[in-house]
Formats: C-alpha cells, structure tokens, sequence
C-alpha cells in the first residue's frame, strides 16, 4: 500500500512539473513572443486563462456548491483567488520584462513561503529536515539561472512574483486546514466557476471582444491560453490538491523545483547548449527535494 502511495504521489509531482513547466513557454506565446507582434494583454491572457480554465468545469460547479459544507464554501472560492487567479496575473505582468527561466527561479520562493506563512500564521512547525531540503533545492535553483543567461528584469516585476508565491503560500496553508476533507475535484469545480465571473469582466473591460478574430496570431495566443486555462490550471489544481492530500503541503509545494527540469527539456528540444553546471545545478535541486521528503512518516505532514 505504501508502495503505490509513493508512486502515485511521485506520478503527481512529475506530471505537475510537465505542465507547469511547460506553462512559462505557453505565457509567452499567448503574449506574442515569437510570434511577430503583440497579441494579448497580460490582463487579456490572464483573464482569458482563467475564464477558459472555470468554463471547462463549469458543469460541476452547482453539483460541487450542493456538496461542500457551507462553512468551507468560502475557503474554496479563496483558494481559487489565492492559488490561481490572482497569481496568472502577477505572472503574466511580470513575464513582459522577466524571461522564463528567470520566472521560475524566482517560482521557487514558494515552498519558502509555504513553510514561512505555516510557522507565522497556521501554528505549524516545520523540521530542520524540512528547512534545510527546501533551501538546497533554491540554491540548486538560483544555479541554475545563474548558469544560464537571462534578462532579471526591475524591482517592480520581481515583485509581481515573489507576491505570487507568497499566495501559493498562504493557498497551500489554507487547503491544509481548512479544506484536507473536501474531495480535489469539488475544490477546483466550485473555485474555478466561480473566477468565470470575474474573468469575463475583465475581458470585456479590456476590449477583448473588439480584437480581430480572424488574425492568426491573435488566435494562436488564445489557443496557448485555452491550453494555459484547461491543462495549467484546472485540471493541473486538482492534481496539486490531490498531491497536498497525499504528501503533505511541503512537499506538494517542491513541485516549483521541477520547473527547471522541464525548461531544460524545452532548451535540448530547442537545440540549445548545455554545460556541467546545469547539470550540477539539477542534481542540487533534486538532492534538496528528496532531504525535504526523505522518510517523512517519521514526522507530520505539513
């Protein structure tokens, strides 16, 4: 039994990190690098992400409102603000000045953050093994990027992510408390048709109606962003809350950490150089992530 729990739960983190991962390379697109010309706003992919990823699971939403108790029902749509919404948009803004493998270096805070705002605000206590897994991973991260070049952008875009996960780590403690006993599925059903809403309005706001629809490259960013919306943000949520079930926040939250694994698929395919570095920098990262989870039924689940 314990057996297919670690499989399952190491399933999840690879999958998890494929899609993510691959989520960097979908912003760019759905803002229209590579593609000739600007396309999307930020705040148009952003929201258009967000209403393509709550239109998918919209049918369960009622079905998901009837069945989570009411005194969780609220602690469910905060989940869908703190974990996705507001972070595609802080993401989205920051990637107009950051690139990608900058973005998901500074991604790594998160499992920083999910211990930090668990120790100040949720009571939890974190081990010594935890702390020391979770900072071995960020400085294989940072190695990374230093490794490779890279445009870091200003203060203000910085900014715009470490908020992001500072969220992811506020969500992850949330989840944990308040919502471990509500199926993942009704979650990420309730959260996210709700955010239609608010999605919507800001689409229209923006003047997204009043594109060219006829444009290639207009449609090609919307298509990156129906993928950003479907696979990078709902079906990937409700494998996340799955993983938190099974393995503890902390460790769910080591899914940033695979990141750097996935851009680097992104650079062979793309024909880019490689050095010992980069692969010295993975193997650190990989090392902290297995410090973080290495024989964690000795202690609880954070």
């Amino acid at each position: 039994m314990r057996s297919n729990n670690t499989i399952i739960k190491w399933g999840l983190f690879i999958l998890l990190a494929l899609i993510w991962g691959s989520s960097f390379k979908l912003m760019l697109l759905g803002l229209g690098y590579g593609l000739g010309k600007p396309t999307l706003s930020p705040w148009q992919l952003a929201a258009f992400r967000m209403f393509w990823a709550g239109l998918i699971i919209l049918p369960l939403g009622y079905r998901a409102f009837l069945a989570i108790p009411k005194d969780k029902r609220n602690y469910a749509i905060l989940s869908g603000f703190l974990g996705s919404f507001f972070p595609a948009f802080l993401f989205c803004l920051a990637e107009t000045k950051l690139d990608g493998s900058f973005a998901g270096t500074l991604n790594s805070l998160t499992p920083i953050f999910v211990l930090l705002v668990g120790l100040l605000f949720f009571k939890n206590k974190p081990t010594t093994q935890q702390w020391i897994g979770i900072l071995v991973s960020f400085l294989g991260s940072i190695s990374l990027f230093f490794s490779k070049s890279g445009k870091t952008g200003d203060l203000l875009y910085i900014g715009y992510i470490i908020i992001a996960t500072i969220l992811y780590g506020l969500n992850v403690n949330m989840v944990g408390k308040k919502l471990k006993d509500v199926p993942s599925l009704k979650i990420a059903a309730l959260a996210f048709s709700f955010l239609t809403i608010p999605a919507l309005i800001i689409l229209l706001v923006t003047g997204t109606h009043q594109m060219d629809f006829n444009d290639t490259a207009i449609l090609q960013s919307i298509g990156a962003s129906v993928i950003l919306g479907v696979l990078g943000t709902t079906v990937a949520s409700i494998l996340f809350y799955m993983l938190m079930k099974k393995a503890g926040g902390v460790f769910a939250s080591t899914v940033t950490y695979g990141i750097p694994f996935v851009a680097l698929i992104w650079g062979v395919l793309d024909h880019e150089k490689t050095t010992i570095w980069v692969w010295l920098s993975l193997l650190v990262i990989l090392s902290g992530i297995f410090i973080t989870n290495f024989k964690k039924r000795q202690g609880k689940a954070i």
